[in-house]
């Protein structure tokens, strides 16, 4: 088998970084580097040839997901023109939506990685800072004149785990939409 082009070893690192950002939000970062790579379409030998270590993986996963976020707020303000009340309606109801409850693999990984990250202290300094980051980015992107941010992700984001976690029962539905009718209610 021949060596791979340099521009086909950017498309797998490319794809594994995706793959991993999916994985990792929906099953958490214990997903056997085995397992992510078979989900990636790849071998498991090509994995160090891309990367250092799994803890690198997961550095650049949880930047790939926040980027992913990032990107999705700001389409949201170019959508209402800048009106960023507007914009954050719309980032709160697709947020606390019964879509996005059930696809945790393209969700918010403040959710999807918060468990992780609590737990493993070691060797993930780098996706520590980059979690901590994309926190303060989202909280900052929810506050308003008349309330904090932070207060306002964590309502979302505790609405989601619980919503998540009691899926198949009347309650899920509930704590969304009581969430978000919280969240959007006009004072």
């Amino acid at each position: 088998m021949g060596r791979v082009s340099q521009a086909q070893a950017h498309e797998n690192r490319k794809r594994v970084v995706e793959t991993a950002s999916r994985l990792f939000r929906e099953q958490g970062t214990h997903v056997s580097v085995a397992d992510l790579m078979k989900a990636a379409g790849l071998t498991h030998g090509g994995f160090y040839k891309q990367f250092a270590s799994k803890e690198a993986l997961v550095d650049e996963a949880t930047a790939h997901a926040f980027g992913e976020v990032a990107r999705l707020r700001q389409a949201g303000l170019e959508r209402h023109s800048g009106q960023r009340e507007a914009a954050q309606r719309e980032l709160i109801d697709r947020y606390l939506s019964v879509e996005h409850r059930d696809n945790a693999a393209d969700g918010c990984p403040v959710a999807g990685l918060a468990a992780d990250m609590a737990r493993e202290k070691n060797g993930h300094d780098e996706a520590h800072r980059v979690y901590a980051e994309g926190v303060r980015a989202f909280a900052d992107s929810l506050a308003t004149e008349d309330e904090d941010g932070v207060i306002r992700l964590c309502a979302m984001v505790g609405a989601l785990v619980l919503a998540r976690a009691t899926k198949d029962s009347p309650l899920s539905d509930e704590i969304l939409t009581a969430a978000r009718a919280a969240l959007t209610a006009k004072g």
